[in-house]
């Protein structure tokens, strides 16, 4: 069983603009999930659709959740030159 890179950390552009950053094991589903959930309190929510913009995967959970903390502490620049690997 291959289990490099289980968890990714991922960032999707909504249809307003802004950016959603999360940790999921599987991101197909959560793709998924963004654009046809019912939660009606979900961020995504009423900003769908969402495109995937960027994805890493990590193998330890914990790292991939620093990860994701760290990426939510950037600005949008910080962020857009992810994106471009900058």
């Amino acid at each position: 069983m291959d289990i490099i890179g289980k968890y990714c950390v991922y960032i999707v552009e909504c249809i307003d603009g802004s950016y959603y950053t999360g940790v999921t094991n599987n991101i197909e589903r959560r793709l998924w999930e963004h654009n046809n959930e019912e939660n009606k309190l979900s961020y995504t929510y009423s900003r769908r659709p969402v495109v995937l913009k960027y994805c890493d995967r990590f193998v330890n959970i914990k790292e991939a959740i620093a990860w994701e903390k760290q990426i939510k502490g950037w600005s949008r620049k910080k962020k857009e030159a992810l994106f471009r690997e900058d």
